[in-house]
């Protein structure tokens, strides 16, 4: 069977250009965002790390021992910032959880300063290192922290689920993400590669590809019952998003198996923008994926 080719992909994975509407999305988030640093307590802009955009924001819970939520943002690893996605806090905030939103420097960097999707793993890395180390100072469990990503995010959020951390830094748990959430995830960064109009930007290589797409690396592995069942990733896409965003949901359910990926669904009218907006939504299908995850 031919790959493929260019035209093809674009169109599959021109996120924008099949939402006509996405930028309604972008400034709803942005006023949203404003508005929760505004009304919750938040700590803005600590440093994790001496790189390029290595920030984050907190949101702290208003009880100590809470779970903690990374949320991972998206914008296919060159656009957007943390400052997009506040919004996502005070939905979980609520619901006694501390929320954690990174920053990461984006692809292609400047002259002289490249950034690669590998640079930016590294960066998410850091970041949970530093949530791990740090976090109990704003009221969060570090032995409880869920990773929330959306669409580049959901798979830094697979990435990170695949990390071993003890080759990282001594010190740091196997299973230091407790469980994590990928919504509109990409799992196979080879049809990427292939893509022009990202490829443009993002410069993947062949080799970068293997090391980054967690679909081809090996497992993560579950711990059982008694500790927790730590290390599951529950996996969603809209199911209005194009077939290679479906196509990418169910990979990494088949790659890694039904013990670690045991929830994988396309929810019913979401687009790639909407399904951010169901995940703050009360009741909501997707809500409540992020809250089983928090509270498992």
């Amino acid at each position: 069977m031919a790959k493929p080719d260019g035209k093809w992909l674009d169109g599959m994975y021109n996120n924008r250009a099949r939402v006509p509407d996405f930028a309604q999305y972008f400034s709803s988030w942005a006023d949203k965002s404003q508005q929760a640093r505004q009304t919750q307590t938040c700590k803005l802009d600590v440093r994790y790390g001496d790189g390029l955009n290595e920030s984050l924001d907190i949101f702290p819970a208003g009880e100590p021992n809470a779970p903690v939520m990374v949320f991972i943002h998206g914008g296919y690893w060159r656009s957007l910032d943390k400052s997009d996605h506040s919004f996502v806090a005070p939905a979980f905030t609520q619901e006694g959880a501390c929320v954690v939103v990174p920053n990461y420097a984006l692809c292609p960097g400047e002259a002289g300063q490249p950034v690669t999707i590998p640079d930016i793993t590294m960066q998410m890395v850091k970041a949970l290192a530093w949530t791990y180390r740090n976090i109990a100072h704003y009221g969060g469990d570090p032995s409880r922290i869920t990773i929330v990503g959306h669409s580049a995010g959901g798979h830094l959020a697979g990435m990170l689920l695949a990390c071993v951390w003890p080759a990282y830094a001594p010190g740091l748990p196997a299973r230091l993400v407790k469980n994590a959430l990928s919504i509109s995830g990409l799992f196979e960064l080879e049809s990427i590669r292939r893509a022009p109009f990202l490829n443009e930007s993002l410069k993947l290589t062949p080799s970068q590809v293997k090391k980054v797409s967690p679909a081809w690396l090996p497992r993560p592995k579950v711990s059982g019952a008694a500790s927790g069942r730590r290390g599951t990733l529950v996996t969603v896409a809209g199911a209005e998003e194009s077939a290679e965003f479906l196509r990418h949901n169910l990979l990494i359910q088949q790659a890694w198996g039904k013990t670690v990926v045991p929830v994988c669904e396309a929810l019913p009218g979401l687009n790639h923008f909407s399904i951010l907006d169901a995940l703050v939504e009360p009741g909501h299908r997707l809500n409540d994926l992020a809250l089983s995850a928090l509270r498992a």
